[in-house]
């Protein structure tokens, strides 16, 4: 074997080693999680160390995770916020996204300048002058007032209008050849293509709006409106606060959503940000 095999082979497992320990990293806390859902309080609690429980308390842990509070309802307002925000995101992105990627307007390159600088204005730094807003409006404690804040997405008009860039310019022409308005060029054909960027940001959008704790907790008081993760500070303030067993359950339950979505629709997500770096 050549020394040149061998430094491949050396490189290759140190990627794998390096791949391997930052997986172990980021699935630790989830793995602890799920674990400590699965005892009881004294098994919890115990000097030793083991993931697998010896007393098997899943049932109670998670019954008292919907019992103890309206669990569910946590769930349903969180669909609610997510699927309200990612419709407008969607909506305002794709029209801004393709007329940066392909009218050409005078002035495009000074407005995805513009884009560029509210990628990097963090969503706490209007906070308070949205929060007078939706106090004078009387909005407070309401869908829209989560949903608002976030129903224009910068970050979608920049991943959208990325992946728009790949598309060829003659199939664009040939529709306007057709008659084609540029609304319609937007919605039946440009659209259709994107499904990929879409379904990638659709996941970063409903990761992130479905775990906002930052929003919901200052603009909510209900706790008929609170989202899965304010649900969760509720949960904890009002029954379980050393129930940790049922708390991690709650957990459990607001997390796996997300798991599942991604793993369904990772092929897409991975083929969506890989197209929208194609051309610059």
């Amino acid at each position: 074997m050549s020394v040149r095999q061998l430094r491949m082979i050396a490189l290759e497992a140190l990627r794998v080693l390096l791949l391997g320990a930052g997986a172990v990293v980021m699935l630790a806390p989830f793995v602890w999680m799920v674990a400590t859902s699965l005892k009881s309080p004294s098994e919890i609690f115990a000097a030793g160390f083991s993931l697998w429980p010896e007393d098997f308390n899943a049932l109670a842990n998670y019954t008292r995770a919907f019992t103890e509070v309206p669990m569910l309802r946590f769930l349903i307002n969180g669909v609610i916020v997510c699927t309200g925000i990612l419709f407008f995101q969607i909506v305002t992105a794709v029209p801004c996204a393709y007329a940066l990627a392909k009218l050409g307007f005078r002035g495009g390159t000074i407005v995805f300048g513009m884009v560029l600088v509210g990628l990097m204005i963090p969503s706490h730094v209007p906070a308070i002058p949205l929060y007078l807003t939706f106090a004078n409006l009387g909005l407070l404690n309401t869908y829209w007032a989560l949903i608002i804040p976030s129903a224009v997405s910068v970050f979608a008009i920049f991943l959208f209008r990325q992946f728009f860039r790949s598309v060829p310019d003659d199939l664009i022409n040939a529709a306007r050849v057709d008659g084609l308005s540029e609304f319609s060029i937007v919605w039946r054909i440009v659209v259709p293509t994107a499904w990929p960027a879409i379904t990638a940001f659709s996941i970063f959008s409903v990761v992130a709006n479905w775990n906002d704790l930052f929003w919901p907790l200052i603009v909510l008081t209900d706790t008929a409106l609170a989202t899965p993760p304010l649900g969760i500070l509720f949960f904890r303030d009002q029954e379980a606060g050393s129930d940790y067993g049922a708390l991690m359950a709650g957990t459990t339950i607001i997390t796996a959503p997300l798991v599942i979505v991604f793993l369904l629709a990772q092929r897409r997500f991975i083929e969506g940000i890989t197209l929208s770096g194609v051309k610059g």
